[in-house]
């Protein structure tokens, strides 16, 4: 094995190369998530370039395996956000309850960096448990959910 996984302090996935060479950021992504999710991994880089293949996620160290499988999971499943019903607090840490297209959901915003701007418009947040919460168009949000949003943004 040349590369060695582990998270920092912002809960980033970083691969660490044989030469030392740290990558911050790094996604896995699938080859054939539906046909084989065990077999073809690609660990990427932040900027989209490929780092490391990986034959079958099955063959890694339990260590490097379950980091993976923990961010592929939480990659995998995005509840949409059609409604933020509440927010605790306009400061961070706050807790948020929304509707989602999977339903009612309460999540943990640690801070506004957990809110990312996707290149589409939307948005992803990134709740204290590790799931990603996808709002796909804000301004199609009703008027209440873009007021609670703005507050963040």
């Amino acid at each position: 094995m040349d590369f060695v996984l582990h998270r920092n302090a912002m809960g980033q996935l970083v691969l660490r190369s044989a030469d030392g060479t740290e990558h911050v950021g790094v996604v896995p992504v699938r080859a054939f998530p539906l046909s084989a999710p065990g077999d073809g991994l690609s660990l990427v880089s932040a900027d989209g370039r490929e780092l490391v293949w990986v034959e079958r996620l099955d063959a890694l160290p339990v260590v490097q395996r379950t980091l993976l499988q923990e961010e592929l999971a939480a990659r995998e499943f995005q509840p949409e956000v059609r409604r933020l019903l509440s927010v605790s607090t306009f400061s961070t840490p706050s807790i948020w309850r929304v509707e989602t297209d999977r339903g009612t959901a309460d999540f943990v915003l640690k801070s506004e960096e957990d809110i990312r701007r996707l290149p589409d418009g939307g948005l992803l947040i990134a709740s204290g448990q590790g799931v990603h919460y996808r709002v796909r168009d804000r301004a199609a949000l009703d008027r209440p959910s873009r007021r609670l949003l703005e507050r963040f943004l």
